[in-house]
C-alpha cells in the first residue's frame, strides 16, 4: 500500500518537485546541473529554460506526503501514527535531536547555489537573448531566480530560524564556508530586500493581452502578487512574540558573542506587518481576487459550497500563489474514509480537540450553546449526515461538514455500492475491526480538499492546481497584525468577518477588546487554515505552545474506536485518550541543525536546547 512506503521517504522530501506536470513543454522541467557543464547549459535555450524551470522544484506541495502529514500530524491537528509513527517519533516523543532530524536544508541550499548559478551565467546565452522578447524574458527570469532564492531562504527560516547567509555569487573551492548564521533580524532584511529588487522586474500578473484573463501555461510563474504576499507572512512572523523581543532567547549567540534574535521589543513591526498584508490584499483585489462564492438560495449551502470547492474551482478567483501541479491522491487517498469505493487508508485522524473548536451554526462555541448534547441523536438526515448520528455533530458551522468526516457523515467521496454513511464505531465500514493500520485513532478523518468523485479505485482524480497562498489567509494576516498595530481600528472586523461571512457566520459585533479579537482571530486561522500546514508555525510564532487550546504536547482524545456496534452506539461516543505525546519542551521552537553540518560548520551554533 501506498502508506506503507512513507517509512522508507525522508522528511527531506518535503520539498519534492513540482516539475512532474508542467504547463507547458519549458516551463518547470527541471535540469540537473550537474548532468551538463555550465557552458553548455548557457549556451542554449532550451537547457537553460529547463535549468530555470528546476529552480521552482523545491517549491514544496502541501498536500503531498510527507510534507502534509508532517506539519499537521506533529501538532494538535491530526495523527496518523498507525502508518507513520517511525518517520515521526523523534517529534512526538521528544527524542528529537542533531542525530535523527530531517530537515530538508541541503536541498534548500542546493536550491540557492542554483540560483546562484543561474543569474550569474542566463545573460551569456544569446541564442535567448537575440530570440523575440529574449532581452525582457531574461529580465524575469533573472527576478524570478532572485526571488526564489531569497523564499528558499525563507522556507530553512522557517524551520531552523537565523541561518547562515550564502556569498551571492556560486561558491567556488576557494570561498570559505565557514559562515555562521546572521541574525534573525539581518536574515529577514536579506530575504526582503531580494524580493524587493525582483519585483521590479516583473509584472504584476501574467495577462493574455490588456484582458483580465490569465495566461494558463504561465500559472506558477513568480510576480508582483505572489511576493507581497510572501512579505505578508515574513512580516507577520518577524513581529511575533516568538520573533520580537523574546527574552528566552538572550543566550543564543553566534561564536563570536553577537546576538541571534534581539532583545528589544519592537511594536513597530507589527505596524510594518500590517502595512505588507494591506498593500498584498491591495495588489491582489485590483488584479481581480476576491474570495471565492458560491450562489445559492440557501446561505447555509451556499457557505458549505463555497468553502469546500474553493480548493478545485475557487482557485482563479482566490488563489494568490498557485502551483501548478499537486499529488493530491496522497492527500485523498490517506484521508477518505474506507467506505469510499476502492477501500483508501482511512487515517489522517482529526483530534477531538479540533472537533471541538469548530463553532455552531449561530457562530458560538459548544461551550456557549444550551442545547450542545452529546448524549443524543438525530432524527432526521439532512444533506452532510443521516438519522441516528450523534448531536454533538449536528447544527455546526459550515466548515465543520467540509472540513472534517465522522461517524455518520455522507461519505466523501464516490461511495461503495450500497454505503451511504461512513461507520466509524468499532464494527462499522470505516472501523477499526478488521483494519489492522486503515482506521483513524479518533474516529475522526479529514476531509478538506477531498473531492466529492474521489475513487481509490478505479482510481479517479480531479487534477486542479494547489494554492500556495490563498486570499483568506491574507485577511487574517491583516486582521492579526492590525489589531496588534492599532487596536479599534475597523479594518480589523471588517477583513476578519468577511472571512467569517464566507463560512457562514454572523458578523462578530463591534466593541470587542484587543484581547477578545486576538483570542477570535487565532481561532479563526485554526478553523479556515486548518490542515494545510499553518497551525506548526502559528503556535510557534504566538508563543502558546503550552495554553490549552493551543497545546503542542499531552494527552489528545477522540471517540472510543474499541466499542460500538451500530451508528448511535453510546459507547463509541465516549471521549476517550486517543494519543500521548510527549509534553512540551521549548526546544521543539526550533529544529536543529544536522549534526554532520556542524562538524562542518565550525561557526555554526546549534539551536537551543539540543
Amino acid at each position: 500500500m501506498d502508506h506503507m512506503k512513507t517509512k522508507r521517504y525522508s522528511l527531506i522530501l518535503m520539498c519534492g518537485a513540482m516539475v512532474a506536470s508542467a504547463c507547458n513543454d519549458n516551463f518547470f522541467n527541471a535540469q540537473p546541473d550537474n548532468l551538463l557543464n555550465i557552458d553548455n547549459i548557457f549556451s542554449n535555450r532550451a537547457q537553460t529554460e529547463g535549468y530555470w524551470g528546476g529552480l521552482f522544484s523545491g517549491i514544496p506541495d502541501p498536500w503531498d506526503q510527507p510534507y502534509a502529514f508532517y506539519y499537521s500530524a506533529i501538532t494538535d491537528e491530526l495523527d496518523c501514527s498507525n502508518w507513520m509513527s517511525e518517520m515521526l517519533n523523534g517529534y512526538n516523543s521528544g527524542a528529537l535531536s542533531s542525530n535523527n532530524v530531517s530537515s530538508p536544508y541541503a536541498a534548500l541550499y542546493n536550491k540557492i547555489r542554483q540560483c546562484a548559478i543561474f543569474l550569474a551565467n542566463v545573460d551569456r546565452n544569446t541564442e535567448l537573448l537575440n530570440a523575440e522578447g529574449g532581452a525582457e524574458r531574461i529580465r524575469q527570469y533573472k527576478a524570478e531566480a532572485k526571488f526564489l532564492r531569497a523564499y528558499y531562504y525563507w522556507v530553512l527560516m522557517k524551520l531552523h530560524g537565523p541561518v547562515p547567509l550564502m556569498p551571492l555569487e556560486s561558491a567556488t573551492l576557494e570561498t570559505n564556508l565557514q559562515i555562521p548564521r546572521s541574525s534573525w533580524d539581518e536574515c529577514v532584511n536579506f530575504v526582503m530586500g531580494q524580493m524587493e529588487e525582483a519585483k521590479t522586474d516583473l509584472p504584476e500578473d501574467y495577462y493574455i493581452g490588456g484582458s483580465t484573463n490569465i495566461v494558463e501555461s504561465e500559472v506558477g510563474r513568480i510576480n508582483q502578487m505572489i511576493i507581497d504576499a510572501v512579505q505578508s507572512e515574513i512580516t507577520l512572523f518577524s513581529a511575533s512574540p516568538f520573533y520580537n523581543g523574546n527574552a528566552d532567547l538572550a543566550h543564543w549567540t553566534n561564536v563570536d558573542g553577537s546576538a541571534l534574535m534581539s532583545q528589544n521589543y519592537d511594536a513597530n513591526k507589527w505596524t510594518i506587518a500590517a502595512n505588507q498584508a494591506k498593500r498584498a490584499i491591495t495588489i491582489a483585489e485590483s488584479n481581480g481576487k476576491g474570495l471565492y462564492k458560491v450562489a445559492h438560495a440557501d446561505p447555509f449551502t451556499a457557505a458549505f459550497l463555497s468553502v469546500r470547492n474553493v480548493f478545485w474551482d475557487g482557485w482563479r478567483r482566490e488563489g494568490i500563489w498557485i502551483r501548478p501541479s499537486t499529488n493530491t491522491f496522497q492527500w485523498e487517498s490517506h484521508a477518505a474514509p474506507r467506505a469510499v469505493n476502492g477501500t483508501p487508508f482511512n487515517g489522517l485522524a482529526v483530534f477531538q480537540e479540533v472537533v471541538d473548536d469548530f463553532r455552531m451554526s449561530d457562530g458560538r462555541s459548544i461551550k456557549e450553546t444550551e442545547g450542545y448534547n452529546e448524549n443524543t441523536y438525530a432524527t432526521a438526515s439532512t444533506a452532510y449526515y443521516v438519522a441516528g448520528t450523534n448531536n454533538m455533530y449536528t447544527n455546526r458551522e459550515p466548515r465543520f461538514y467540509a472540513y472534517v468526516t465522522f461517524n455518520g457523515s455522507v461519505i466523501p467521496g464516490a461511495p461503495k455500492a450500497g454505503m451511504t454513511r461512513v461507520e466509524f464505531y468499532a464494527t462499522g465500514n470505516s472501523g477499526k475491526n478488521g483494519a489492522p493500520r486503515d482506521w483513524p485513532r479518533t474516529g475522526y478523518t479529514a476531509r478538506k480538499n477531498l473531492h466529492p468523485t474521489y475513487s481509490h479505485s478505479p482510481r479517479i482524480i480531479v487534477t486542479r492546481p494547489v494554492m500556495m497562498i490563498r486570499l483568506s489567509e491574507l485577511y487574517l494576516n491583516y486582521a492579526e497584525a492590525l489589531n496588534e498595530a492599532n487596536p479599534g481600528h475597523p479594518d480589523i472586523l471588517r477583513y476578519l468577518n468577511l472571512v467569517r461571512d464566507r463560512a457562514g457566520l454572523p458578523a462578530l459585533p463591534s466593541g470587542l477588546s484587543q484581547d477578545a479579537l486576538r483570542e477570535q482571530i487565532y481561532l479563526e486561522r485554526r478553523i479556515e487554515l486548518c490542515f494545510e500546514g499553518q497551525r506548526y508555525f502559528d503556535v510557534r510564532r504566538w508563543k502558546r505552545v503550552e495554553t490549552e487550546g493551543f497545546r503542542q504536547g499531552g494527552t489528545y482524545t477522540g471517540m472510543n474506536m474499541d466499542a460500538g456496534s451500530t451508528l448511535s452506539s453510546p459507547e463509541f461516543h465516549t471521549r476517550t485518550t486517543a494519543i500521548v505525546r510527549r509534553e512540551w519542551h521549548d526546544r521543539f521552537y526550533i529544529l536543529p541543525w544536522p549534526q554532520q553540518e556542524l562538524n562542518r560548520n565550525k561557526q555554526l551554533i546549534q539551536a537551543p536546547g539540543y
